[in-house]
């Protein structure tokens, strides 16, 4: 039976960052099992204005709960370090721009690495340069790229498809089998439920 795992997922998203070893471990499991297919969500549109405070404080808060839960490691020193925006496109367009060179996982955790460890700013179209550098990409057909229609309609249809669907938040995913979905239950710790699960409708 042919099957597709969706991840729903934003490169800027904490809960995505807390989830990434469990994720990486399913991923690992399922591999020749089921067809993965990462979906942008887009937590948040383009802007060039300063995080308010509050919402500093307020996301700031997620990583002091993820870390207290799942023993995930962020630097704090963003906050200090960087000029916070709560503008997630550019990461996302970045990813689907990695994509067109064969490295869409690479480039989501090089993202996540330079943002929670690295205490760089993902929503500045420097960083991502900087980071589709890192992964040896083809720097200018990056740049031309990331800022191109052609990119920016595609994040589109991906936050289109997510937003069609019943679940909200991030990570989320679903299984489609035979024009079935299936909502798989995320489980940050472990991935042997999920898996179970998964292959309890593809065998």
């Amino acid at each position: 039976m042919a099957a597709k795992l969706y991840y729903f997922h934003d490169p800027m998203c904490s809960w995505c960052w807390g989830f990434a070893p469990t994720w990486q471990q399913l991923n690992q499991s399922l591999k020749n099992i089921v067809d993965i297919e990462y979906v942008l969500g887009g937590l948040a549109p383009d802007s060039n204005e300063p995080m308010p405070h509050y919402m500093q404080k307020t996301i700031r808060g997620y990583w002091e709960k993820i870390e207290n839960l799942l023993g995930t490691r962020f630097n704090y020193n963003f906050w200090t370090e960087c000029q916070p925006k709560r503008s997630t496109y550019p990461a996302c367009r970045a990813v689907i721009a990695a994509k067109e060179q064969g490295k869409e996982s690479e480039m989501i955790v090089a993202i996540q690495k330079a943002y929670y460890l690295g205490a760089m700013n993902p929503s500045e179209l420097d960083t991502l340069v900087f980071l589709a550098d890192y992964l040896k990409l083809n720097i200018e057909s990056f740049k031309t790229s990331i800022v191109s229609e052609r990119i920016d309609n595609e994040l589109q249809r991906q936050i289109q498809v997510y937003r069609s669907l019943s679940f909200r938040g991030f990570p989320s995913l679903t299984l489609e089998i035979e024009e079935q979905s299936v909502p798989i239950e995320v489980d940050y710790q472990c991935s042997d439920l999920m898996y179970d699960k998964i292959i309890s409708f593809v065998r």
